[in-house]
């Protein structure tokens, strides 16, 4: 059996954590730059306000309702997101835990008999509640994508269900996949929720009566098939190793104002840099292939269209090194910047990653200057703990102008001595 741990509203329960008179009332969670809405309490949801909506529609609806915005705070929600996953690995062991997201996991109950599904359920929640203070919902199937539907079910009566439900029985797992719409099914798309709906297919159920043979030639094969067989309780979605390494990295960003100067967009991808960087090396990985891009807003005809620019190079070999991949990119924004346009976003791509204890060398390489893994990890440590990058280099910029807005951010309660939060 699987179970999936999944937070409510994660990001609003994260800003009502540390204020408690919002424990009822309406919260909500905008974006980079406070632009749309990506978080929302039961309470938003039944004013009718949507995920993504742009904050600056809805802003009269959230002030006549007195709802309480907060900019994304990501270091807050990234602790808090860690000390959820702790408590699970405690109560379950490494193994057993896979984190899917920020606010969801994934936990193998192989070895746990039926009879005790609910109770663990139980357990998990009030422990991780307690120990956290953040709501949980726990779905409990024999496979993934049937967790995925319990726990999505579990959330629509909460006070029936108590955000717990357990599909153990053929009579529950039918229930529950005929009141679930294909279109909300874990791994269907909006492209082949239509299809299906085209071929009459509406509900899981209907989907889960389907031969596998059907599946293989109209939901994209190996993947139609496996959708198939784990609607009918045959595990096919493997637990995911938590060390498993990423073969591309990718930092980026909007810019908090439009951009114009190109050393201010060189500031913004030297910084991008050094975060992929530091995301190499927690992985003790190396890239030999950095790409750098930005995006202008053009007016064509009285409409202003997006223009995207990349440019990519190969390194003489593969490095985790920050001032080396910093060296290498920069000279990449001169070949794709144009004066006199406005720029609102830029990013880093590293890829062709290797594991950096099987770097190969390269005899032809001018650049002989060693990298110093003691010092970087120095560095890192001390950024993680003191966050902000309160150690970066030159090239990154002091002023930063260019930084997301984050007008409605709380504090960083968790993280930082000087925002802890204060009981009188």
């Amino acid at each position: 059996m699987k179970a999936i741990v999944d937070c409510n509203s994660f990001y609003c329960s994260c800003e009502r954590l540390f204020v408690p008179n919002l424990a009822d009332k309406p919260v909500v969670v905008l974006s980079n730059n406070d632009g749309c809405i990506v978080a929302r309490t039961d309470e938003v949801k039944a004013l009718g306000i949507s995920m993504g909506a742009p904050y600056f529609l809805v802003r009269p609806i959230l002030e006549q309702h007195k709802v309480a915005v907060f900019s994304s705070n990501y270091n807050l929600y990234g602790d808090i997101s860690w000390r959820i996953m702790e408590t699970l690995r405690m109560l379950h062991g490494d193994k057993n835990v896979e984190v899917y997201s920020v606010d969801e996991a994934f936990i193998d109950l192989s070895n746990t008999s039926n009879e005790k599904l609910y109770t663990i359920a139980k357990q998990i929640k009030e422990t991780t509640e307690q120990w956290t203070g953040i709501k949980v919902s726990v779905g409990i199937a024999s496979s993934k994508v049937l967790s995925k539907v319990a726990n999505k079910l579990s959330k629509k009566n909460k006070k029936e269900s108590g955000c717990i439900m357990v599909l153990d029985t053929p009579e529950k797992i039918k229930d529950a996949l005929e009141k679930t719409e294909v279109g909300d099914l874990w791994g269907i798309g909006r492209q082949y929720a239509a299809k299906l709906r085209s071929y009459g297919i509406y509900t899981a159920w209907q989907l889960k009566q389907l031969p596998e043979e059907w599946a293989r030639k109209n939901l994209g094969g190996v993947v139609g098939v496996r959708m198939i067989k784990e609607l009918n309780g045959i595990p096919c979605i493997p637990m995911i190793d938590p060390l498993e390494t990423k073969k591309i990295i990718a930092t980026t960003r909007m810019f908090g104002r439009p951009v114009f100067e190109k050393n201010e967009i060189k500031e913004a991808v030297a910084t991008y840099v050094s975060r992929a960087a530091e995301k190499l090396r927690r992985q003790f990985s190396a890239a030999k292939m950095i790409q750098v891009f930005i995006l202008r807003r053009e007016k064509d005809n009285q409409e202003y269209n997006t223009r995207s620019a990349y440019q990519y190079t190969l390194l003489s070999k593969a490095t985790s090194d920050t001032a080396t991949l910093i060296q290498y990119a920069l000279p990449l924004i001169d070949k794709i910047y144009l004066e006199g346009f406005r720029y609102i976003k830029a990013g880093v791509i590293l890829s062709d990653i290797v594991p950096d204890n099987a770097i190969q060398e390269n005899i032809f390489s001018q650049n002989s200057k060693a990298q110093n893994p003691l010092l970087l990890k120095a560095i890192d440590n001390i950024n993680f703990s003191q966050r902000d990058h309160i150690i970066r280099y030159a090239a990154t910029g002091t002023d930063q102008g260019w930084k997301m807005q984050q007008q409605y951010c709380s504090k960083r309660f968790t993280t930082r001595w000087d925002e802890l939060c204060e009981i009188k």
